[in-house]
């Protein structure tokens, strides 16, 4: 398994990312934001799969902790994703900037992550948009409880977003910032 698949898998964490929904006014948005990303702080875990391209069926694993910012709306996640017995590290951060969100997977696309080029929250969903030189995609987290969350990455292929990568994680326990 390569790097770059390692990559793809951590941007499912590092960009928890939003479906497209009508936008409301800034003042509006920063308090629904802010529960967004208190809601899903905590430690994660659980299973993933590659599901298009070259390494189509590789299934992993993740361990993950996400910590709300003290500040803006926003999420530091910090773990690790295992594919038999390699393991890669995993961070992202994500801050609101203005309107929308901005920040990177890793190192960003400058070095071997992604950028977060933008993002919306709407109800129980985010939506990041992602980046690398040609490589722009999106990816959207859903929580389906306050104990489950799905998360979908998609790349864009000519005009067309096609999932890459699934995931299904399960709270273990609340974050504490230390």
């Amino acid at each position: 398994m390569s790097f770059r698949s390692f990559t793809l898998i951590g941007a499912s964490f590092a960009l928890l990312a939003t479906a497209v929904v009508a936008v409301p006014s800034p003042a509006d948005a920063a308090p629904r934001d802010k529960r967004f990303f208190d809601s899903v702080a905590g430690i994660w875990t659980g299973p993933g799969e590659i599901v298009a391209g070259k390494y189509k069926g590789t299934k992993f694993t993740c361990n993950l902790t996400g910590i709300s910012s003290t500040g803006p709306a926003g999420l530091t996640l910090d773990g690790t994703c295992r594919v038999g017995v390699f393991s890669q590290p995993m961070k992202a951060v994500i801050s609101q900037v203005g309107n929308g969100y901005q920040g990177k997977f890793l190192d960003g696309a400058e070095g071997k992550g992604l950028d977060i080029i933008s993002g919306n929250v709407s109800g129980n969903k985010v939506v990041m948009g992602i980046n690398r030189a040609k490589l722009n995609g999106a990816m959207v987290a859903s929580l389906k409880n306050q104990t489950a969350m799905n998360i979908t990455i998609s790349v864009k292929v000519e005009d067309q977003l096609v999932p890459v990568i699934g995931l299904s994680l399960n709270r273990q326990a609340a974050a504490r910032a230390d």
